[in-house]
């Protein structure tokens, strides 16, 4: 596969050595920094186009991955619905739900695949899971948690758009705490409401959250918590507890570190020891995640499915986030028009 760039701050980075890894090649990138996108594509491979346009339209391109701030990336997806391209985005899908169901309609328009990395679904641990749940493993689902108390420096929000609602639209919920979001709406289904408290700017000068707590019932009847927060150093990893009524699962960072079931019977579970988090360094986190969605993309394009985590996916996490921050906003309970 031949992949062209939007974007070439730290994602786009790790996202090419993944694709050098995979036998992926970059054949392009565009950067609103020019100098930047020539450094990229000097340590990466490829050429700089003169804008995103001319990226999407050339024939020698069989992807576009959109790692800009997610603000823009509905004009790009746009760009590619017109040009026949399929694209992924990385996560969030964007800022607002306008956006992201926006995003949706124009790719479905076009016949393109439309990609959103979300890579912790390939993470071995929740590929485990998937399959135990769905096999009755941890018997009826009762609660499921998600706990992500990281912590991002002053410098990390003193780039510009950081932090903010229009550049970010949000803070550590929707850009750190996104991957949890979405693990919990797969692995436990629909959530139906949500109630929730925030900090906005506890411990950094921005003007959304860092830090949040949420209270989550599903349609299945379960419940649920989670904490988002980028004020608490020195950042611990992240945690998704899930508890049904034959035992408990913890993942914590990207591993299965607790299998406490009664009676168990199926595939030896993958627990272990150690894991990889970003809970103080954004790149402090493991590759090979990546290559298996990326593969997974790659394979959609050449067969006609649709990407493990498509479009779609994207904007349930959203519709769960943007509910967790009206329920900050008005203190009152929030309904999700999903379920």
């Amino acid at each position: 596969m031949r992949v062209g760039i939007v974007g070439t701050g730290a994602i786009a980075r790790l996202h090419a050595r993944a694709y050098r890894r995979i036998g992926f090649s970059v054949r392009g990138a565009v950067d609103v920094n020019a100098a930047a996108a020539r450094a990229f594509v000097a340590e990466h491979g490829g050429e700089v186009f003169a804008d995103a346009e001319a990226l999407c339209r050339h024939s020698e391109i069989d992807y576009v991955d959109v790692c800009t701030l997610p603000n823009v990336r509905l004009g790009i997806v746009e760009l590619c619905a017109a040009h026949g391209t399929p694209v992924q985005v990385q996560k969030p899908i964007a800022t607002s739900l306008a956006q992201a169901r926006r995003m949706n309609e124009v790719a479905d328009a076009a016949g393109i695949p439309l990609g959103v990395v979300s890579q912790h679904r390939f993470d071995e641990s929740s590929v485990f899971l998937d399959a135990a749940i769905k096999a009755g493993r941890l018997g009826r689902l009762l609660q499921c948690d998600a706990y992500v108390k990281w912590h991002r420096s002053d410098e990390y929000y003193g780039r510009p758009g950081k932090g903010t609602w229009d550049v970010e639209g949000g803070g550590a919920l929707i850009n750190q705490a996104i991957h949890q979001v979405d693990l919990l709406r797969w692995l436990m289904g629909p959530v139906r409401d949500v109630s929730a408290v925030w900090q906005l700017g506890g411990a950094h000068t921005i003007e959304s959250e860092d830090n949040v707590s949420a209270l989550l019932r599903f349609a299945s009847g379960a419940t649920g918590v989670i904490q988002a927060s980028t004020a608490f150093w020195p950042g611990y990893p992240e945690r998704i507890e899930i508890h049904g009524t034959k035992g408990t699962a913890i993942v914590t960072g990207d591993r299965l570190t607790t299998w406490d079931v009664q009676d168990d019977v199926g595939s030896t579970p993958p627990v272990a020891q150690e894991a990889a988090s970003g809970a103080s360094d954004p790149m402090a986190i493991a590759i090979e995640p990546f290559e298996r969605q990326f593969l997974d993309f790659a394979d959609a394009i050449r067969t006609g499915r649709t990407p493990a985590v498509g479009g779609r996916d994207g904007l349930r996490a959203l519709e769960v986030v943007d509910a967790i921050y009206r329920a900050g906003r008005t203190g009152e309970r929030q309904m999700l028009a999903d379920v």
